[in-house]
C-alpha cells in the first residue's frame, strides 16, 4: 500500500474514532440528564480516594427525610458561596428539626460550618461518577476552548467542502467528464 492509499483510510480512521469519542462523552452526560440525574464536577482534593479531583459526579435528587449516615450530597454550605460534595458522617434531632454533619473522606476533621440543616424538602444525594470526566466538562467552561472545540470541525468540514468542490470545477476534472 503506498501513502497516497493509506491516506484517505487513516483520514477516515481518525474520523470514526474522533466521532465514536464525542459520541460516548455526549451520551454519558446527556443519558443521565435524561433520567433526571444533575451532575457536578469535583474541583477539590476533599474526597480524594472516593471521589478524585475532576470526576463527574451524578445526583438523584431525594426527600431529605431519606438522607442516613453515609449517602453523599452536594450542597451549599452556610456562608459559602460554591457546592460541596461531601459524606453525611451523623444525623441527629434537634428541637424537632433533622441536622446534618459532613464530611470529606480526605479531611481529617468534619466541615467547619459544623451541623448543617437541609431546609429544602429535597436534596441532591450522589448516585454514581465518571472519573476525570469532569476535566473535560470544566475545561469546555472556557469560552476560548469551547470555541475551538466547536471552530476547528466547523472550518475543517468547510475547507474539506471547498476543497470538493475546486476539484470538481477543476478543467482536469471537467476534461476527465464524459460528454
Amino acid at each position: 500500500m503506498t501513502f497516497a492509499t493509506m491516506l484517505p483510510l487513516a483520514r477516515r480512521a481518525f474520523g470514526i474514532a474522533l466521532s465514536a469519542v464525542a459520541l460516548t462523552l455526549a451520551l454519558a452526560v446527556l443519558v443521565p440528564a435524561l433520567l433526571g440525574f444533575q451532575r457536578y464536577v469535583i474541583t477539590s482534593g476533599s474526597m480524594t480516594g472516593t471521589y478524585d479531583r475532576g470526576s463527574l459526579v451524578f445526583d438523584r435528587v431525594v426527600p431529605t427525610t431519606s438522607l442516613r449516615e453515609g449517602d453523599v450530597i452536594t450542597f451549599r454550605p452556610p456562608g459559602q458561596a460554591g457546592l460541596v460534595t461531601h459524606r453525611i458522617v451523623a444525623v441527629k434531632v434537634v428541637r424537632g428539626q433533622r441536622v446534618f454533619t459532613t464530611k470529606g473522606d480526605a479531611n481529617r476533621t468534619t466541615d467547619m460550618w459544623g451541623p448543617l440543616t437541609l431546609h429544602d424538602a429535597k436534596q441532591a444525594r450522589v448516585a454514581f461518577h465518571i472519573p476525570f470526566l469532569g476535566f473535560g466538562i470544566a475545561a469546555l467552561s472556557d469560552r476560548m476552548l469551547r470555541m475551538v472545540v466547536i471552530g476547528l470541525p466547523a472550518l475543517l468540514i468547510a475547507v474539506s467542502t471547498l476543497a470538493g468542490l475546486w476539484r470538481d470545477t477543476s478543467p482536469e476534472a471537467r476534461a476527465s467528464r464524459p460528454a
